[in-house]
């Protein structure tokens, strides 16, 4: 068979971190072990029933087997409309400040490919999202990268990024509650994000994937509810984790009416919507009472606390997270990121995500997903603590 080159664009994409990931578990999992996958960020609870009903029933409507509005549907819109003005109290006019999206992973690749040109510089938190880079990549655009410490409760200080870095950047790539690192942000962090760009011209992309899971009583910010955050950027909302419908493929983009005629336009050429009837499912969650939503942070909260509770008790020390679903945990003392998830595989058959994956400021961390009952949970406590960490330690 000829096998035909790929083009130097597709050459030039960074490796797809979570795709080799994925292929290590099928590996195990093919060779008979029980594998407790707490590497990856998909959830493992399933759709909620009236979401699955909906979809059901829409997809016996004639209208719906049509080609959908090459923006969406505006029912959908409006519901995201719905969704913002009653969970932040934000407005958002459904016409010009809604992008439907084929996942929030879709629209953090493509707004590069709609603002940024070949040379251009985009900020990038490190550790973070690998994706992130995917889309700047598509662009021949460069990745300048800021660090998240914990020091700073892995929120950047943009003292530190230079002011020619600052002035030649047009996109500034931000995640809370964050992946890896389950880092919260305030309003006042927001404020100064607004300060920020506004003062250097640059584009705001807030990825809120995780928005719905905030823990202890507090409930993660939206960046769109700091004053003039609409002027300054995009907040990027993904149905895969508040809903458990990451199989389904649907979010949203808000924000900065330009930016979302972009992304738009980029979409019309590629994409004619998705399909109706999980459009009309969508909306049907974001405008439930989100009672389910309520109790799946609950679960995730249980779980967080077993899992922490329990690393505690074997001597591993760890910060208990304030949002997202992921555990951010140092490794023990004379392993690294990539030594230590490996020795946990091999040993325990116990996936994690080294957090070098995510990063230079990774290293030293492991990613671990609250994606499993409190049973498995504590079972893979009791799986690390029959490890002798200090046997092979330098």
């Amino acid at each position: 068979m000829t096998q035909f080159e790929q083009s130097a664009l597709l050459q030039g994409l960074p490796d797809q971190f979570f795709a080799r990931l994925t292929a290590t578990v099928r590996k195990h999992l093919a060779q008979g072990h029980d594998i407790i996958n707490l590497g990856q960020g998909n959830p493992d609870l399933p759709t909620p029933d009236f979401i699955v009903e909906t979809l059901q029933q829409a997809a016996s409507e004639p209208q719906f087997q049509q080609y959908s509005p090459f923006s969406g549907h505006l029912f959908l819109k409006e519901a995201v409309s719905t969704f913002y003005k009653r969970e932040y109290n934000v407005t958002i006019d459904p016409e010009t400040e809604v992008a439907v999206l084929f996942g929030a992973k879709t629209g953090l690749v493509e707004i590069s490919q709609c603002l940024l040109n070949p040379g251009d510089v985009a900020l990038l938190p490190d550790p973070g999202y690998p994706d992130y880079t995917s889309g700047i990549a598509l662009a021949q655009a460069q990745a300048s990268l800021f660090p998240l410490l914990a020091e700073n409760d892995f929120l950047p200080d943009y003292k530190s990024i230079s002011k020619e870095t600052a002035e030649r950047a047009k996109l500034l790539f931000l995640n809370y509650p964050n992946n890896p690192t389950a880092g919260v942000a305030t309003h006042d962090f927001f404020e100064e994000t607004v300060r920020f760009a506004s003062a250097n011209n640059i584009c705001v992309v807030h990825d809120l994937a995780y928005g719905a899971i905030g823990y202890d009583g507090v409930k993660p910010p939206s960046f769109l509810q700091a004053a003039g955050a609409k002027e300054t950027g995009v907040e990027m909302y993904t149905l895969s984790k508040t809903y458990n419908m990451a199989g389904w493929r649907v979010g949203f983009a808000v924000g900065n009416a330009s930016v979302i005629k972009s992304i738009n336009l980029l979409q019309d050429h590629l994409y004619v919507s998705l399909f109706g009837a999980i459009q009309q499912a969508a909306a049907t969650a974001l405008l439930s009472d989100q009672n389910e939503v309520k109790e799946l942070v609950a679960r995730y909260e249980k779980r967080r606390n077993v899992f922490v509770n329990g690393l505690k008790r074997i001597g591993l020390e760890v910060e208990a997270p304030k949002g997202s679903f992921f555990v951010w945990m140092p490794v023990p003392q004379g392993f690294t990121s990539e030594s230590f998830a490996d020795y946990l595989l091999k040993e325990a058959h116990l996936v994690v995500a080294p957090g070098n994956g995510f990063g230079q400021y990774g290293e030293g961390y492991v990613r671990i997903g609250l994606l499993a009952e409190e049973d498995r949970l504590e079972e893979a406590i009791q799986r690390m603590a029959k490890l002798r960490f200090a046997s092979i330690t330098s």
